[in-house]
């Protein structure tokens, strides 16, 4: 960065920081991490690209930007309406003259075919599925509706990963570290308890909000679908690496975040595990990190 670059990089941190750590403490009482976090937001800073930290000072200029009647949104799967991601780079002109400025891509990461729940059980937060193309693809992209005057929303699925998230498969294989990213039990004591207040998403079609893993022995919670693992946020550790993703993908020129499913990201014994005041300050929290960075 550039030292003007980083004499806004720390005033924006030191605008937030006592705020950011009084609420981080509170939810993981732990220094060090919080330390961690903060080097990571410098690190997403010193990454972004000069275009997009200019769009950045324009809309600190103009907060209310997203709040006007001007803005036309469109919402679209890129495989149902360009094939690919080059494919819906190849229409913005049809999209402009639409008078669209506010593009929603529903969601493009990486999930398992058959097992992806629409694009919501995601395998990795940093590959683009095959099939639509490459993160240089989405970068373009993002790029070239900047240059249309059209901003770029994305879902970012908070809650859970795909059972196939490298996470998910260490802690398959019985790394005490990676389980302790879930909710693992060894038998269904703890998960009963759960059931009794915790309501049921798709009581139909993938009844409770626990699944049993025979080849490891385990019971995982997973309130959507069996393939969805939730992921616990009383870790720091998990809401550190996530935090990490989402700048992660706002450095590829997403200007609006969707969090996805983000009532469950916090669970407690004898609630619903739903809406809980932890969820609102992990969105505190993550909006300050995203307002910093």
């Amino acid at each position: 960065m550039t030292q003007q670059e980083e004499t806004l990089f720390q005033q924006r941190l030191a605008r937030h920081r006592d705020e950011l750590r009084w609420l981080y403490m509170e939810l993981y009482d732990n220094g060090p991490m919080f330390d961690a976090l903060c080097s990571q937001m410098h690190s997403y800073a010193e990454t972004r690209a000069a275009a997009l930290k200019a769009r950045d000072a324009a809309r600190e200029a103009d907060p209310d930007w997203y709040k006007r009647n001007d803005l036309l949104g469109m919402m679209l799967y890129v495989h149902n309406f360009g094939g690919t991601l080059r494919g819906v780079g190849s229409h913005l002109d049809y999209i402009q003259e639409c008078g669209v400025n506010y593009l929603h891509l529903m969601p493009l990461l990486a999930s398992p075919r058959g097992k992806s729940d629409g694009g919501y059980a995601v395998a990795d937060f940093r590959t683009i599925q095959p099939e639509l193309g490459t993160m240089e693809d989405f970068n373009a992209l993002t790029s070239a509706c900047h240059q249309k005057g059209i901003s770029v929303c994305l879902d970012f699925v908070m809650n859970h990963t795909s059972e196939e998230h490298a996470w998910a498969r260490r802690a398959r294989a019985g790394e005490k570290e990676y389980q302790d990213r879930y909710f693992f039990f060894d038998d269904d004591t703890i998960p009963n308890q759960y059931e009794q207040t915790c309501p049921q998403v798709f009581p139909t079609t993938a009844p409770g909000n626990f699944t049993w893993l025979p080849d490891c022995r385990k019971m995982v919670m997973t309130t959507f679908y069996p393939y969805q693992w939730d992921l616990n946020y009383a870790n720091p550790v998990v809401f550190n690496e996530m935090a990490g993703n989402l700048l992660y993908l706002v450095n590829q020129g997403v200007d609006v975040v969707r969090l996805d499913a983000v009532p469950y990201i916090w669970k407690q014994l004898g609630t619903s595990c739903r809406n809980l005041p932890q969820v609102h300050t992990i969105v505190r929290m993550i909006r300050m990190i995203c307002e910093i960075v």
